[in-house]
């Protein structure tokens, strides 16, 4: 990376030897991430986050595919295949897949252009599962509906 400190070898690569020109942006694809966590009905917000630090870090747990995940899964894919020729159509909602897959979570990175429609089918499922919703760009945790806190 460069800094504007590097010792550069090279006077080409000084920015004093450059001519003067505009900036240029190159966007790149954006995307966001939700995950749904099968979590029991005493997880705080704080527990569902910790969870996913515990995922970041490679540490899965070693269990039987939580039912509610392998529901959420086989609901969500039944509309938005995230594997097969269905899954590279114009109009996928994915902007990485398959999908992150685990026995207690399912991490979904969604495109930018992702229709409403798919987010709330995401949201209506986790609340009818009974799945923890971690929105990962601001760590907000919505709990479903149902559960008490």
């Amino acid at each position: 990376m460069r800094t504007n400190v590097a010792q550069d070898a090279s006077p080409a690569c000084r920015g004093d030897n450059r001519l003067p020109r505009p900036a240029v942006w190159h966007h790149a694809p954006v995307s966001f991430d939700l995950v749904v966590w099968a979590m029991d009905n005493t997880a705080m917000p704080d527990d569902v986050r910790a969870a996913n630090a515990r995922c970041a870090r490679g540490e899965h747990p070693q269990r039987p595919a939580d039912p509610r995940v392998v529901a959420f899964y086989d609901a969500l894919t039944s509309n938005y295949p995230d594997r097969g020729p269905r899954a590279t159509l114009p109009g996928t909602p994915w902007a990485s897949a398959p999908l992150h897959a685990a026995a207690d979570h399912i991490q979904m990175r969604l495109d930018e252009q992702c229709p409403d429609a798919v987010l709330e089918t995401i949201e209506k499922l986790a609340g009818e599962l009974n799945l923890d919703l971690l929105d990962l760009q601001d760590g907000t945790v919505y709990p479903p509906p149902v559960k008490s806190r």
